[in-house]
């Protein structure tokens, strides 16, 4: 089956998938989005993007650039090599932007490799404890920030979780410990390996990236759009937990909600959030 050899790929081969030629351009935004959900959620079930409880994220620019709590990903910002809070992401490309918005990806294991080899310092440093933000959408009884490591070796697997973009901007809250210059220096230089090590993809409309999210980082270019908002770059995101997923570390449980292999795990978990499918942004 294409699909159960696919997932194979993602969880246990190369980590990342394209589809191309969903015929977005001839659908009603409801078809293109069921289509997308019937795919996404065959491979594993769909966990929440924001403390709204949106199972269907919209990956768009909402002219936040400079509104406090604004995610990167509603900007025309680049965005820096990251992994996001589940098992596999899955964009699909609605419209590209007028220029710019190159996706990116680089395997974990050989920026891992690279700097156990080149810059072991900044490797050793990786594997101990961040802050990240959780931008407001904080549950009940839970700090501002939950703490991680980039790298950690747990079941026999090593599994990445580059939170970067959130541990730099956890430095914004006064009782988060500041970065020290190894651990900005270890960051720095993740960064600049993961780049060297990448390689882009200029997403078309219909084309479905999927990423393991525990052994490929990803990153976006920054772009210029188009005014009318009606032709603006769009993407649809779906965050999967993996029903086949790997053992994960414990400290993920502070964010994941649970790490059990099996288990419904990942998502921004906010009570008294409805699970929901926006069809606009």
């Amino acid at each position: 089956m294409v699909l159960q050899d696919l997932l194979d790929e993602l969880l246990n081969g190369r980590g990342f998938a394209l589809i191309r030629g969903l015929p977005v351009e001839r659908l009603s935004r409801d078809s293109v989005a069921r289509a997308y959900w019937g795919i996404g959620t065959w491979l594993g079930d769909a966990v929440s993007q924001n403390a709204e409880g949106h199972l269907l994220g919209h990956v768009t620019d909402l002219r936040v650039q400079e509104q406090p709590g604004r995610r990167v990903y509603q900007t025309t910002q680049r965005q820096p090599f990251h992994s996001d809070s589940c098992d596999i992401v899955g964009l699909l490309c609605l419209r590209p932007a007028k220029s710019g918005g190159l996706s990116s990806i680089a395997s974990a294991a050989s920026v891992h490799n690279h700097l156990l080899e080149h810059h072991p310092q900044h490797l050793r440093t990786l594997y101990g404890t961040f802050h990240c933000d959780r931008f407001g959408e904080v549950p009940a009884g839970k700090d501002a920030t939950y703490p991680v490591s980039i790298f950690d070796r747990y079941g026999g697997y090593l599994t990445c979780c580059g939170m970067d973009p959130d541990i730099r901007s956890a430095q914004r809250l006064p009782q988060v410990p500041r970065l020290t210059a190894a651990q900005q220096a270890a960051l720095d230089t993740m960064q600049e390996v993961a780049q060297d090590l990448g390689f882009g993809m200029a997403l078309r409309p219909g084309d479905i990236q999927l990423l393991h999210n525990h052994t490929v980082l990803h990153a976006r270019t920054d772009f210029e759009d188009h005014p009318e908002p009606e032709k603006r770059r769009h993407l649809l995101r779906l965050w999967l937990s993996a029903r086949s997923g790997r053992p994960l570390p414990g400290f993920l449980a502070e964010r994941w909600g649970t790490v059990s292999v099996g288990a419904i795990r990942g998502g921004i978990l906010v009570p008294g959030a409805t699970p929901c499918v926006p069809l606009a942004p």
